[in-house]
């Protein structure tokens, strides 16, 4: 039971790609008529012994019909095929001795051969020849040879008719195999280019809030902590009796408090940070917040004349407000220095300082969130960061751009 339903399985797989079964059908109605009216016109064909052997060949005969598509991917076959059903319709004909038998079961397995042989015309016509050359014997064996012009007149204008009625039948079953084959590949592809929308849209949005992490890093942390050093200053001062001091720090830090209220509105808004069109005018008022909040000593190197394009001039800013910050908030410094040139088609930003120092690939420290943002801003913008810090060594940020051009 198990091998009738792997076979019945098989035969449905062959047969469904190819959706031959309204012609398997058609074909099988028109043998059943065939078988019909040769049992009713050949009194030869009604004896029993003979009407026995003439079902069972007719049925067999049939049977391979139906499993001629299995030859189809058996190439090496296909004439071996040919061959028992020629072999059958001949003993089928000889056993019945009909004119009409001989042309219904011929330009069958004529129209068939044309199916078989898809890829080759040369192969076509070789089996087309051959099959009518015993249908021709078969004819002679059966009537005297004086009326072979009736064969001809009976079989050849059927056997033209056949071949170009299979040749379309062929060729449009092929376009509508194509068509189901194109349809299941817009399919895959639809489903492909689903999973890779869903996949851009996770990337885009772990991308958007990497970069509003960073964008509310550089505005509302960096500013809030320049805040708290300010005010620490100013509680300083006050303690020590310099109000004169205080109160220009304080108002340093209403400025800045001002600035990074504006800042943090405008990464709400989705917008990047407005970066002067001077950018050591930038970077010395971000030095003099850093001395005036700290009262660490900060040198300052700037030599770059012509102006800067794209977004260098914002990725310098953020380097050097970055790492002022981390040395007012961690290194304990008694100096610092910013050093910023073009060097070898590059702009080169350094941050130094004398400070206690920390180790660079330790990012799960708190207050070293600005670091990982820093390197994310470095990496989409091609550029390269180099951080080199040992315990009561200080450290060294080494931010190279490369510039366009260059």
């Amino acid at each position: 039971m198990n091998r009738i339903r792997g076979f019945l399985a098989r035969l449905r797989d062959e047969w469904g790609p190819y959706s031959e079964w309204p012609f398997m059908l058609f074909l099988t109605f028109v043998f059943a008529f065939i078988y019909l009216w040769t049992v009713t016109s050949s009194a030869r064909v009604r004896e029993p012994l003979t009407l026995l052997m003439f079902t069972v060949l007719f049925n067999v005969h049939l049977g391979l019909h139906w499993l001629s598509v299995w030859w189809l991917n058996k190439r090496w076959s296909i004439w071996l095929y040919l061959g028992i059903q020629t072999a059958i319709v001949f003993t089928l004909v000889s056993m019945a001795g009909e004119l009409g038998a001989m042309v219904g079961l011929y330009i069958g397995l004529v129209g068939e051969s044309v199916g078989l042989f898809n890829d080759s015309w040369r192969k076509k016509a070789l089996a087309v020849a051959a099959i009518l050359a015993v249908s021709a014997v078969n004819y002679y064996w059966m009537l005297p040879a004086s009326q072979i012009l009736w064969w001809a007149a009976a079989i050849l204008p059927l056997t033209v008719f056949v071949v170009l009625y299979v040749l379309l039948y062929s060729r449009q079953a092929e376009a509508r195999i194509r068509a189901q084959e194109l349809l299941a590949e817009l399919e895959t592809a639809n489903r492909t280019l689903t999973e890779y929308a869903d996949r851009i849209e996770d990337l885009t949005l772990t991308g958007e809030r990497q970069r509003m992490a960073r964008e509310l890093h550089d505005t509302l942390a960096q500013g809030l902590a320049g805040l708290i050093l300010q005010l620490e200053a100013v509680d300083s001062h006050l303690a020590q009796g310099r109000a004169e001091r205080a109160q220009a720090i304080v108002e340093q830090a209403m400025t800045r408090a001002r600035a990074t209220l504006a800042e943090s509105r405008r990464a709400i808004d989705g917008l990047r940070k407005e970066i002067p069109e001077s950018l050591e005018e930038s970077v010395r008022d971000e030095v003099g917040h850093f001395t005036a909040a700290t009262g660490v000593p900060c040198e300052l190197a700037f030599d770059v004349e012509a102006p800067l394009p794209g977004g260098i001039p914002e990725l310098a800013l953020r380097t050097v407000s970055e790492g002022l910050t981390n040395i007012a908030r961690h290194a304990q410094a008694r100096r610092a220095s910013v050093a910023i040139r073009i060097d070898r088609g590059a702009l080169a930003v350094e941050i130094s300082d004398d400070g206690i120092g920390f180790d660079p690939d330790d990012e799960s420290k708190a207050g070293h969130y600005g670091l990982i943002g820093l390197r994310e801003r470095v990496r989409q913008a091609g550029a390269a960061l180099d951080i080199r810090s040992g315990e009561h060594d200080g450290t060294v940020i080494d931010l190279r751009i490369p510039l366009p051009g260059a």
